[in-house]
Formats: C-alpha cells, sequence, structure tokens
C-alpha cells in the first residue's frame, strides 16, 4: 500500500503520524511510506532519521495526498486540506466530527473512507487511540492551569500548591476517566486541594484507593458543581461522550459566581467543550475572558510537546496502521472489531451514531456494511 504522512498545519501543531520505527514497520512489510520533508521537525525527528528506515521524502504536499492510498494523521483535515482528499482514500486519524458538521460533510461529499482514532473501542469500552493523548493532556491540564493562575498571567496570582500558613489551590476535575485522573493526580503532586466530580461510582471508589484518600470525590450533579464553583480556583473540563458532542456542565451564569480571575481549562474542546462558554482556540491565542474568569480552550494540547505525544500516540496507533495496509482497511476491520466503530464515513454514508445524532445525519450499521 501507497501510505502517506503530511505535515500537521493546525495552528501550532508539532506532531507528527509516524516515528522511524514505523516506518521501518511498514516498509519490511512491503508498504511505501511517503513523508512531507520537515513533517517530523517539530517532534524533534529529521527526515534523515526517516529515509534510513525506508521513507521516502516528498517536497511537494499535494502529491503526499494524490499518490496515497492511506493518509496518516494526527488532528483532523482543516479547511485548507479539504481539497487535497480524494474519492477512496483512506483517512487514519482523530476527527472529532460531533464537533465539526463542515469536516463531516466533505468526507462525505468527497466520500473518504476515515477511521477516526478517538472512536476505536476495545471490548471493555476503553479507548486504546485517545488513552496516550487523554494522559498527556490530563497532565498539561493541570499545569496550564497552574501557570495561569499567576498574576501576570491573568490569574488570581495564587500558587497551587500554596505555601507555610497559606491556602492551597482548590481545584475541581469533572470526570474522572484519563483526563480527569491524570489531572488530579499532578493537581495532588503539586499541592493542590483535589476535588472529582463524576457519575461512576466505581470510578470514584478507584480514585479514592489509588490516591489514598487525596484526591477527594463527588457524585456529579447540577447543584453541587455550582456549590462547588463558588469556592474553585482552578477547574479541569474532563467529560467524554467517545464521539458525541460534550454535555455542558458549566454554564455562563455558574462562571459568574465564581471568585475573580478563577481559571477554567475545557480539555474536552474537541468534543465541543463541557463549558457553555467554550470555544476552541490555538497555542497562539490560548485564552479568553468570561465574566471574571479566564477560559483556556486549545484543541491540540498535547502539540505543545510534541516529542512526547509522537512516541506516546505511535505507540498506540502503529499495530492499526500495518493491519490497515496489510489486509486492507475492511479486512482489517473484521479481524480487529475494535476498529469497527472507528469508522466514521465511508462512500459518503456516515457509521457512528454519536455523529449522526450531533449533526442530524442519517447512519449505516457498519457490521452490514461488512
Amino acid at each position: 500500500m501507497k501510505i502517506g504522512v503530511p505535515s500537521e498545519i493546525k495552528d501550532n501543531e508539532f506532531r507528527v503520524a509516524i516515528t522511524p520505527d514505523g516506518v521501518h514497520e511498514l516498509v519490511q512489510h512491503g508498504h511505501e511510506v511517503m513523508i512531507q520533508k520537515g513533517a517530523g521537525l517539530g517532534s524533534s525527528i529529521t527526515d534523515a532519521e526517516f529515509e534510513a528506515e525506508g521513507a521516502v521524502i516528498v517536497d511537494d504536499v499535494n502529491k503526499v495526498w494524490d499518490d496515497s492510498e492511506m493518509i496518516l494523521k494526527v488532528k483532523e483535515p482543516i479547511e485548507e486540506e479539504y481539497a487535497r482528499m480524494h474519492e477512496g482514500l483512506l483517512l487514519f486519524t482523530y476527527l472529532h466530527l460531533a464537533a465539526d458538521e463542515a469536516l463531516t460533510k466533505e468526507l462525505l461529499n468527497r466520500k473518504v473512507t476515515a477511521i477516526a482514532y478517538e472512536t476505536v473501542e476495545l471490548p471493555d469500552h476503553s479507548l486504546p487511540l485517545l488513552a496516550p493523548m487523554s494522559e498527556i493532556a490530563g497532565r498539561l491540564a493541570t499545569q496550564v492551569g497552574a501557570y495561569y493562575l499567576m498574576k501576570p498571567m491573568g490569574g488570581p496570582g495564587k500558587l497551587i500548591g500554596g505555601a507555610g500558613g497559606v491556602k492551597n489551590v482548590k481545584m475541581l476535575v469533572l470526570g474522572g476517566g484519563t483526563v480527569g485522573t491524570y489531572s488530579a493526580r499532578v493537581g495532588v503532586g503539586m499541592g493542590a486541594d483535589v476535588t472529582v466530580f463524576d457519575v461512576n461510582t466505581a470510578r470514584m471508589r478507584y480514585l479514592d484507593e489509588v490516591s489514598d484518600g487525596r484526591i477527594r470525590t463527588e457524585y456529579s450533579s447540577d447543584l453541587a458543581i455550582r456549590k462547588a464553583l463558588k469556592e474553585a480556583d482552578l477547574v479541569i473540563g474532563s467529560v467524554l461522550v467517545p464521539g458525541a458532542r460534550t454535555p455542558h456542565l458549566v454554564t455562563n451564569d455558574m462562571v459568574a459566581t465564581m471568585k475573580p480571575n478563577s481559571v477554567l481549562v475545557d480539555v474536552a474542546i474537541d468534543q465541543g467543550g463541557c463549558f457553555e462558554d467554550s470555544h476552541p482556540t490555538t497555542h497562539s491565542d490560548p485564552v479568553f475572558r468570561v465574566h471574571d474568569a479566564l477560559f483556556y480552550c486549545v484543541a491540540n494540547m498535547p502539540g505543545a510537546v510534541a516529542n512526547t505525544s509522537t512516541y506516546a500516540l505511535t505507540n498506540a496507533t502503529m499495530r492499526y496502521c500495518v493491519e490497515l495496509a496489510n489486509k486492507g482497511w475492511q479486512q482489517a476491520l473484521r479481524d480487529r472489531k475494535e476498529l469497527q466503530p472507528g469508522l466514521n464515513t465511508h462512500d459518503g454514508k456516515l457509521y457512528f451514531q454519536g455523529v449522526g445524532d450531533a449533526l442530524n445525519i442519517p447512519v449505516e450499521d457498519v457490521t452490514t456494511l461488512l
């Protein structure tokens, strides 16, 4: 199979969808790998390192797209890339279509077979291709929150762990999944007073056990969140409904009751965000104000630590890339059933229910297709 890896062009996105190890693996199986010149530099991977494992470095991005049967990316195609997608192309990347009607329609109209990293799901309902970036985004969320709590950054001028005789920061985490767990762990490690809100009592017990009670937990309800926000300094939004639009747990009127210069980090922004006033921002313009609070809603947070993120992501994706290349997408989906919910579009039809519900588009059955 001819496989293409273009440079990521989203604002300050430095990750790349393959490593030299991945190139070596695909070439060993007889596949051709074309990589756009300089695609790995943001992740500290040179063209020479890719070439040494058998990749062909191509200067023309259009050639990478036009000559490839499968495109590997990190982030969803943006408007500049729409025209490069051709009928019959297999696209393997993060998509987050429930919050992106324009891209969904382009994929359908151009009859692209699109498999989304974030909706590949194992029988235990874990998300193997989302988990590594969720871990990194969770760790980063607390780090970013601590940064914006500083007065020069627009925050209240509070150190997250306080000091002798001075209160530490009150940190709320909405959602106890992978992002929430790592956010809470880093928060506790930095000395914050951390409470995680969730509706899964088993998950709350787990968080209590693994933290020896240092991470507090509370059942998530509108009233409980409303009360807690009034005392919060830092809020991490980490709610996830796989493949579907995220519910708004923090409303505009709730934000109005918060302490001046409180910081809210919406890690769920890729799926629409879990704060009512959230809208996607970029690393070059990351924050905005709502009432007296500071919102951080960067949609590709792990891109800021691209070297770590690239290796963590490709460690998870590469086995599936090899399966798709070796067997073709249909047989790969038959053999690896966790890939089936990953199929979002094919031949002008939508195959993921969460996206159909969010965008009011009819959904086909992937098992019938296979």
